[in-house]
């Protein structure tokens, strides 16, 4: 039996991930840290044979390094679109794949790395568009702003902060996502980031999608312009 920590900031991603892994026969999740200190006790304590973690914490990569080096952990990262594979390879990770990898390459990786191999993605590790025809199909049926959407989604956004993103309101986000439903076939948000997780075409175009993490917020209005809320750069 392999045992998979998954350790990611985005609940919603670690969820849809757990369920891909959780159905093979060889593959077990004992752990899905969400912060740093999370992942180093888990990592720490259980007995691990790959993790599967997170760019955004490479920043404490000795840490990790240390631990996985003593309890013989593979280190699996997922990358984000813009990373350099090189850059992971040099810290001496094992592994990498990114954010807009399909399920059954996830699954491979990790089978990959418990045998002792290696498994590095190329960041555009490209599937011809015939090999998903219904990812592209999807793909093509969506507008910018649906899609805009759905990589917000995967990436944990709540509707709210959706709205701020987009200067709109939740319940336009809410109507986009009625609509989203119906053109993928999926009932709800964790279905939605599984469909995507299947289909590299769609993946790929939702990890494209730049998205500001940290939205403008309304600037306090002054007592000589009390009616005027305008916001920051």
């Amino acid at each position: 039996m392999i045992n998979v920590i998954i350790a990611d900031h985005q609940a919603i991603f670690r969820t849809g991930v757990a369920k891909v892994l959780a159905v093979e026969d060889d593959l077990r999740i004992v752990g899905q840290p969400q912060s740093q200190e999370q992942m180093l006790n888990a990592l720490g304590h259980l007995r691990v044979h790959v993790l599967l973690v997170s760019a955004t914490f490479l920043p404490i990569f000795p840490e990790i390094r240390a631990l996985s080096d003593r309890n013989s952990t593979k280190i699996l990262v997922l990358a984000e679109p813009a990373d350099a594979p090189a850059a992971f390879i040099a810290l001496g990770v094992q592994g990498v794949v990114y954010r807009s990898v399909n399920g059954q390459t996830i699954v491979e990786a990790v089978r990959r790395l418990a045998r002792g191999e290696s498994y590095i993605q190329t960041p555009l590790a490209a599937v011809r568009e015939s090999e998903d025809l219904v990812g592209m199909r999807v793909r093509d049926r969506l507008s910018e702003k649906e899609l805009r959407i759905i990589a917000s989604v995967v990436r944990g956004f709540k509707n709210r902060e959706i709205a701020s993103q987009m200067f709109t309101s939740e319940q336009v986000v809410k109507n986009s996502l009625r609509n989203i439903f119906d053109k993928t076939g999926v009932s709800d948000r964790l279905e939605l980031a599984l469909f995507v997780l299947h289909h590299r075409m769609l993946a790929h175009a939702t990890a494209s999608v730049k998205i500001d993490t940290d939205p403008p917020r309304p600037k306090r209005s002054s007592p000589r312009h009390a009616g005027n809320i305008g916001f920051a750069p």
